[in-house]
Parts: structure tokens; C-alpha cells; sequence
């Protein structure tokens, strides 16, 4: 079975990490910040990007909205798929700091979503951050009915998880968004 942090399923000749994910990555890490500066909203970021162009970025605003759809990978989907005035996001790859729950898996494989690629996994952060002990969103697009979507997990890692409370409830080691 493949670890939560490979590629679950990867097309022919994708590399894993390369530099235009660090690049989308690292808007993601900037949203996570502004969701950790905004009232209400939280510390988890995302980004979409299609042919190497940004669609859409934003973070946690369950709390803000009172909508606990709200979680980062939702907003931009929802926002993106207004914008596009479409469900069908084929070709786009989500960015996001944490590894998504299995709402958000679900929801990407549904959109079609091609390529989810997160900071911090499950290992990494306190479990009240995932809706499941044992479903985790790379079971989910495994499974999926889909042979053309991969997760990759990890990149970035440290710089995300610094986000989030730790395995065992240590508090964030986040700082002030770099730069």
C-alpha cells in the first residue's frame, strides 16, 4: 500500500515535487498566514492552478461564515467553480498546507480535480484536525474512480506543519509569515 506522503496514483512521466509546486505551494503558506491574521478564519491555505496559471487562492473561513463547509480546499473550489460557472475543473492541480479531510478529498474527485498536492500530513499534526481516525484523503482518491488523479504529500512539510498544533497537542511553532 502506498505511504500517505508518495504518489497514490501518478501519471506516466509526472515528476513528484519540482519548482512550480514549491512556487504554488508557497502562495498556498501565504493564504494559510492571512487566514491566521483574519478574524474567524483559519490556518489552513490552498491554491489552484491550471497550465501554470493561479485560479484561485483563499483559506479557512468555516468559523467566519459559520458554514463548516467553509475549510480552504472548499472555498477555493466553490469560488473557482462560480467564477468558471462550471463543476468540471479538469486539468487543475489544489495546493493546500494541510493534507485535505475526506470532504475535501471527496469534493476534488469530484471536480476533477487532477493533482492534489499538500505540507502536513496526518503524521505531522494533532489529530482534531481530520473528521476520521482511519479514512485519510489519500484511501479516498485511491479509490476513487478515477484513474487520472494523484496526491502527493509532504512538500514543504516543515513550513506547514509549523501551522498546526502538533501530534501530541504541542501548540504551533509558527511564526510571522516569512518575508
Amino acid at each position: 500500500m502506498p505511504s500517505t506522503d508518495t504518489a497514490v496514483k501518478r501519471q506516466q512521466g509526472d515528476p513528484a515535487h519540482d519548482q512550480a509546486d514549491e512556487q504554488w505551494m508557497r502562495i498556498a503558506l501565504e493564504e494559510a498566514y492571512a487566514g491566521d491574521r483574519t478574524p474567524g478564519a483559519g490556518e489552513v491555505g490552498c491554491a489552484i492552478v491550471r497550465d501554470g496559471e493561479l485560479l484561485m487562492r483563499g483559506h479557512n473561513e468555516a468559523e467566519r461564515t459559520h458554514d463548516p463547509t467553509g475549510h480552504a480546499e472548499m472555498v477555493c473550489l466553490r469560488r473557482l467553480g462560480a467564477r468558471l460557472k462550471t463543476t468540471d475543473l479538469s486539468g487543475c492541480a489544489l495546493y493546500c498546507t494541510l493534507q485535505p479531510c475526506s470532504m475535501c478529498a471527496a469534493a476534488c474527485v469530484w471536480a476533477g480535480i487532477r493533482r492534489v498536492v499538500y505540507g502536513a500530513g496526518r503524521g505531522d499534526v494533532h489529530p482534531d484536525y481530520f473528521d476520521a481516525r482511519h479514512l485519510n484523503a489519500s484511501d479516498l482518491i485511491r479509490d476513487a474512480f478515477r484513474d487520472d488523479m494523484e496526491i502527493l504529500g509532504g512538500l514543504l512539510r516543515d513550513e506547514c506543519k509549523a501551522l498546526y498544533a502538533g501530534p501530541n497537542g504541542e501548540p504551533a511553532s509558527k511564526d510571522e509569515q516569512p518575508g
